[in-house]
């Protein structure tokens, strides 16, 4: 059996490295260098070593177990991509937003999105070195997500902890739609 799922948040949050750090195949990438032309549009701040951003999607794959495979779909975090999000949401059984406690507002839109077409969804904080650690609960409180929504800390370099994500996006999806 296969499934999707969708991987989304802010610019910079770190989608294209969840994808990579799970993919057992090489991953599609839309990768673009940034250009003079979006540093009025894309804040650097958080992210100054940031040379490529992703323009339509991210693509990857991982077969869980004998009989499930699931297909990663990372989403663009700028605002002038987000047209692309109905159709690569199209067929996801949940989602995955990730979110950077340096910049939580950047967040909302997937949020709000996920909410209002009712996909189950999971917040993942990527923890990135050098900043506060944070508790889930707290994360969940300054977002104001609600209590049956997962929250989890992980670090989207590392497999296992994608690894993990994951699997408590499959299982949070199977909960809120067990059909």
């Amino acid at each position: 059996m296969a499934t999707k799922i969708v991987v989304a948040g802010g610019f910079g949050v770190g989608k294209t490295t969840f994808v990579r750090a799970v993919s057992e195949i090489t991953p599609l990438q839309t990768e673009a260098l940034m250009t003079r032309a979006s540093e009025d549009t894309d804040d650097l701040t958080a992210t100054p070593d940031k040379l490529t951003t992703t323009v339509a999607m991210d693509f990857g794959r991982i077969t869980l177990d004998n009989d499930l495979v699931l297909y990663v779909f990372g989403t663009p975090g700028q605002q002038r991509f987000w047209f692309m999000w109905d159709d690569l949401v199209r067929g996801a059984i949940g989602a995955i937003v990730l979110a950077d406690t340096r910049r939580l507002t950047d967040c909302f839109p997937a949020l709000d999105y996920f909410e209002s077409c009712g996909l189950p969804y999971i917040v993942a904080v990527n923890h990135f070195e050098g900043t506060e650690l944070f508790e889930a609960e707290d994360v969940r409180e300054a977002l104001t997500v609600p209590p049956h929504v997962p929250v989890v800390i992980m670090d989207a370099r590392k497999r296992y902890s994608v690894v993990e994500s994951l699997l408590a996006t499959v299982a949070h999806a199977l909960e809120a739609t067990p059909e």
